[in-house]
């Protein structure tokens, strides 16, 4: 089996387990609790087959530890302090936690949809705009405004099932202000980070036509929209509609521009 048919497996999974949670919802008001860790962690291995073809092994791995020890760094200080995203604790729904702060699968979770928000952003900034170092800065807050989208849809979600909890009352559905600003910088930090450390170290050439854009930016879209039924399930309309209309442009404007910046390479 080739790389791009499991990659492609991988993205058809996670849109079944997407569609078994969104029946559990519908019908039966509950979301098994193996469902959000089994389908983060076949979203992060699409993520990773999906980027080593893309952007080949070195870059996508380096990407992976980048964004997983900035993330976790910046959760753990997070929930240590409450200086970053606001006064909040994780609960025990989702698994081990590191150092007893952050649940492992955390950032797990940050890279699955790091990683479609990066491809969305390098889209969407023109090649070749301002200086090398201009564009990756631009690339990272790009992908940070794609990123908080998601969030912004989420966070209440995970609060109402239990997964975390704030301790204070926010202006946002419950969910403090500073939790977003936490949420770009964090992203900002990480793929900055990343894109200096790649352009660095990595000097081998990137050939990003060897598999179709747009199957990352499904990823991004799946999740979205399971994000935003599950808040119409459970009576959570507000952040449905803002999380709907906060991804829904980064999903047209990226397919437009995978569709027509990067043409579909040859069947499977």
């Amino acid at each position: 089996m080739t790389n791009r048919k499991i990659t492609l497996g991988l993205l058809f999974a996670a849109g079944l387990l997407s569609g078994i949670a969104l029946v559990n919802a519908t019908f039966y008001h509950r979301v098994m609790d193996w469902l959000t860790p089994v389908n983060t962690l076949v979203l992060f291995a699409f993520a990773i087959m999906h980027g080593a073809q893309r952007y080949g092994w070195k870059r996508i791995l380096l990407m992976v530890v980048t964004v997983s020890a900035v993330s976790l760094a910046f959760e753990s200080y997070g929930v240590a302090t409450g200086k970053v995203y606001g006064p909040y604790h994780y609960t025990d729904t989702l698994g081990p936690k590191f150092l007893g702060l952050v649940p492992l699968l955390i950032p797990v979770a940050w890279f699955m949809m790091m990683y479609a928000s990066y491809l969305m952003a390098d889209l969407v900034v023109p090649a070749g705009y301002g200086s090398p170092t201009s564009r990756r800065l631009l690339v990272a807050a790009a992908a940070g405004v794609a990123m908080t989208a998601w969030d912004l849809g989420m966070d209440p979600m995970m609060v109402g099932g239990g997964h975390w909890v704030w301790e204070t009352q926010g202006a946002y559905f419950g969910v403090p202000l500073q939790n977003f600003w936490g949420w770009w910088l964090t992203t900002f930090t990480a793929l900055a980070l990343y894109l200096i450390l790649a352009d660095t170290l990595i000097k081998q050439p990137v050939n990003t036509k060897t598999i179709p854009a747009s199957w990352a930016i499904y990823a991004y879209a799946i999740t979205g929209i399971s994000t935003v039924w599950v808040n119409f399930i459970f009576d959570l309309e507000g952040p449905g509609l803002v999380g709907l209309f906060a991804m829904l442009p980064w999903v047209i404007a990226g397919l437009a521009l995978a569709k027509h910046l990067e043409p579909l390479p040859n069947a499977i």
